[in-house]
């Protein structure tokens, strides 16, 4: 049995959170926000796959969070509002959400509208390259869950490689080659640099598998 997907609510109407909370709990876990200061700190506990957004909330509003969340995270959001003028939609839209419904709502396209974007979102190329449920697209995003960083075009040239053979040690002239491809006409003191500037970068979402093999080159393992 499939684990069921996690959807979070950002919405202070009690009746409006119990009315979704009913009606989606059968096909995900659901979870609504109990501190509207702590949404951040909600969100990183819980996890969720998707995120349900109200425009007006206490103390800080939809647009702020969605603008918060999306300093580090890509979690799929749909704002739930109200406000159903073209103009909060289009704010909404250019503030990182993924869709917009106007209150008062069809069920029935709620939960389309979910159903598309959480296939949308998590249904991976067969461009992309994975390693122990890290994720990296060729245009240089890695992930894992919901955390991401934006690799340069010379690291995301080096993960890839890395990630084509894991367990395999990559020379650094195979490194090499594959950047002059790419026309990086860098030499091995430059690759070191960018070897150690990677590393400090995917470590801050626990990337932990890139290896020297001294005199020879790295792998990832």
């Amino acid at each position: 049995m499939n684990k069921k997907q996690k959807l979070y609510i950002v919405e202070d109407d009690e009746t409006i959170v119990t009315l979704l909370s009913n009606h989606l709990k059968k096909d995900y876990q659901v979870f609504s926000c109990q501190n509207f200061r702590a949404i951040l700190q909600e969100i990183k506990e819980f996890q969720p796959d998707l995120i349900l957004m109200d425009i007006s909330l206490p103390y800080f509003n939809g647009f702020y969070w969605t603008t918060e969340i999306r300093k580090t995270l890509t979690t799929p959001i749909i704002f739930i509002s109200s406000a159903d003028d073209d103009m909060s939609a289009v704010m909404a839209m250019n503030m990182g959400a993924d869709d917009f419904i106007s209150k008062p709502f069809s069920l029935s396209i709620l939960e389309a509208k979910l159903t598309a974007l959480l296939r949308r979102a998590y249904q991976f190329s067969h461009k992309d390259y994975s390693y122990n449920d890290f994720y990296l697209t060729p245009d240089g995003d890695f992930f894992k869950d919901h955390q991401h960083i934006q690799l340069s075009r010379t690291e995301t040239k080096i993960m890839i490689t890395l990630l084509a053979k894991p367990g395999e040690v990559v020379s650094k002239e195979v490194l090499l080659e594959k950047l002059w491809e790419n026309e990086e006409f860098i030499d091995h003191n430059t690759l070191s640099v960018n070897m150690t500037r990677l590393r400090k970068k995917v470590t801050q979402i626990g990337f932990n598998h890139i290896h020297t093999v001294r005199g020879v080159g790295y792998l990832i393992q």
